[in-house]
């Protein structure tokens, strides 16, 4: 793992953008960053930062950016699962990208709304339900 731009995006050793498929965390940068953003941020870089990643695709690869779409893991554990769990992180889908595992992925929002972790009590309006 190179560098870990944000709480969704990742760039790895070959210069590759890896952007979380189903997960949107709230932005660290601009004006002041989006409420949460640098929480997010050094969740996502607590836990991949220095460390080899292992990609899973799902149905589109790259997205109008340039950027790979990818299931992130580390250590057998799911990045993209743990930021919306956690409340780090919104679910985005982007059609056809995520489309199989789209309702896990609300669900696993809709546990961490009802908890009010991570960005659904710290934050509102929640920056990245736009």
């Amino acid at each position: 793992m190179a560098e870990v731009l944000d709480g969704d995006t990742v760039v790895l050793e070959g210069g590759e953008r890896v952007r979380y498929l189903l997960a949107d965390a709230p932005e660290r940068t601009g004006a002041g960053g989006d409420c949460f953003g640098p929480e997010a941020h050094a969740f996502n870089r607590g836990l991949v930062e220095g460390r080899r990643v292992a990609l899973t695709y799902g149905e589109a690869c790259e997205d109008r950016f340039g950027r790979l779409l990818a299931y992130v893991s580390v250590d057998g554990r799911e990045v993209n699962t743990l930021l919306v769990e956690r409340g780090h992180a919104c679910v985005l889908h982007v059609p056809p990208a995520g489309r199989s595992r789209r309702a896990e992925f609300q669900a696993l929002e809709a546990q961490a709304r009802l908890a009010r972790r991570g960005v659904w009590g710290a934050c509102a309006p929640v920056p990245c339900q736009r």
